[in-house]
């Protein structure tokens, strides 16, 4: 319990005085006027109270990943400890805090739009490209995790004691599986939110779904301290724990199961959206850094959780294994074990609306960036329409690959992103004659690098080279970026 409370109290203490570090770096300046002020178009740009916005970007940025990915990302030891904390601190904050500083400093701009003009227009046309997929991904895969935990919920709760189905659902089932139901729902309810005005039903839904994921992560936070007795500690030691350490370690197989609670390339897509709601630029670090801390928090509370719950590593590894590998049916145990039914309920709504409020944003950030370089006015519904139709249909058919492939190439192109998103951010900085500011940005970018890398050479899904090979050319890609910035730094010097 020491390493998990130590972990939080510093999570807390990141927000507090690391983020008023990089909010110093960055020199805000709470008299310029907001694109939510000077761009006001009803739909997109739209002034939104404080609180709100905050929920809407919590909820954006969260979807399954600090939930998921925590209890995965811990069997492989209390190191995914270490990595929540500082990736939350020291990356993902400060990557969802600079990106949304950057759109809304220059109008609302989208993710590619920011990178191209930093990196050149080349890798703008590829982030176009790379962000559209991923958001696209991103849509897929939230499409069919909340229509499973929404078909499951139903089959559970109207299922009797005897196992017979009420003839209501077999009804539905003879016409077309009851999945298959939930999975037009969640689309229709995803082209609504892409289409309307944010204030329509993202703005007034969002408080409700925010609320029942705080629920959550409050409820099993204060179940944690009656199940304490196996949690992790880091005093353990930080060697692998996972089933299948040999063939994945924890670098750099953990800082990519771990993303959302750490560092998330999507994220850099959302903060945009809410850059054009702020109504002034001090109120960005409670929006920005703030929402990815809480996300870390998240994380890190559902990391504690899988490890208390099941007693220990290799409790969660059995478990996992003897449910398909499937984070969702212990997230129900635990959740109805720990909160009881009602609690339980709610706690699981919570977990419904996480992908869900995820995938409906990232629908809409790929309106807008699609909109953004085909230059089509968005104020009608029509060429809404136009944008959106497209990106629907591709999701659909990406929606037929298989899920547990189709998440881990979303996992790496996630954090290949933010790759991107970083050294864009560092170029900014040195050429804004920051100091010595940029240094906040160029280690994770440096750090993110050899990661991707690696993870991509050395994976089953990548091309399975060796693994001190992979690490090694890593590193080395890693340094040449660094060299090609030392080259570009001396430059701006002269």
């Amino acid at each position: 319990m020491v390493s998990f409370l130590v972990a939080l109290v510093a999570l807390i203490a990141g927000y507090f005085l690391y983020g008023m570090v990089v909010e110093r770096v960055f020199g805000v300046d709470a008299q310029r006027p907001t694109p939510a002020i000077t761009k006001a178009d009803g739909v997109d740009y739209i002034p939104l109270p404080t609180w709100r916005i905050f929920l809407i970007q919590f909820l954006n940025i969260a979807g399954l990943g600090p939930i998921f990915g925590a209890i995965m990302g811990i069997l492989y030891g209390p190191a995914a400890y270490l990595w929540i904390v500082f990736g939350s601190i020291f990356g993902g904050a400060v990557h969802d805090y600079l990106s949304g500083m950057l759109s809304l400093r220059r109008g609302g701009v989208s993710l590619p739009e920011i990178i191209g003009a930093e990196l050149g227009n080349g890798v703008k046309q590829l982030m176009r490209v790379f962000s559209l997929l991923l958001l696209i991904l991103v849509g897929a895969v939230f499409v069919i995790n909340p229509a499973e935990l929404i078909s499951g919920i139903i089959t559970q709760y109207a299922v009797g004691a005897d196992g017979v189905m009420p003839s209501w659902l077999a009804a539905i089932n003879n016409i077309m599986p009851l999945h298959w139901w939930c999975v037009i729902v969640v689309f229709v309810y995803y082209l609504l939110a892409t289409l309307l005005p944010i204030d329509k039903v993202i703005g007034k839904i969002y408080p409700i779904f925010g609320c029942a994921l705080l629920f959550m992560g409050l409820g099993i936070l204060v179940m944690l301290f009656f199940n304490a007795e196996s949690m992790p500690e880091i005093t353990e030691g930080l060697h692998n724990r996972h089933p299948q350490a040999n063939q994945l370690p924890i670098f750099p197989m953990m800082f990519i199961s771990i993303a959302c609670g750490a560092v998330s390339g999507f994220h850099a897509t959302q903060s945009p959206l809410m850059a054009r709601c702020l109504k002034n630029e001090r109120l960005a670090r409670p929006v920005f850094y703030g929402a990815m801390i809480t996300e870390g928090i998240l994380a890190l509370i559902w990391a504690a959780a899988a490890v208390a719950f099941t007693g220990s590593y290799e409790g969660l590894a059995d478990y996992l294994a003897a449910n398909g590998s499937k984070p969702l049916v212990l997230v129900n145990e635990i959740s109805i074990s720990w909160l009881g039914s009602v609690g339980g309920f709610l706690a699981l709504l919570g977990v419904i609306f996480a992908p869900i409020t995820s995938g409906d944003t990232a629908m809409r950030s790929a309106r807008l960036i699609a909109a953004d370089f085909l230059h089509i006015d968005q104020s009608g519904v029509r060429n809404r329409l136009l944008v959106s139709i497209p990106i629907f249909l591709l999701s659909a058919v990406i929606m037929m690959i298989d899920f547990n492939v189709l998440w881990r190439y979303f996992a790496w192109s996630n954090q290949a992103l933010s790759v991107f998103t970083f050294w864009a951010l560092t170029v900014f900085l040195a050429r804004e004659r920051k100091g010595l500011g940029y240094m906040i940005t160029l280690i994770p970018a440096l750090f993110m690098t050899v990661v991707c890398v690696t993870y991509i050479l050395f994976a089953p899904e990548g091309l399975s080279l060796s693994y001190n090979l992979s690490v090694a050319i890593g590193i080395g890609v890693a340094v040449v970026f660094g060299i090609l910035f030392a080259r570009y730094k001396y430059r701006l010097s002269k």
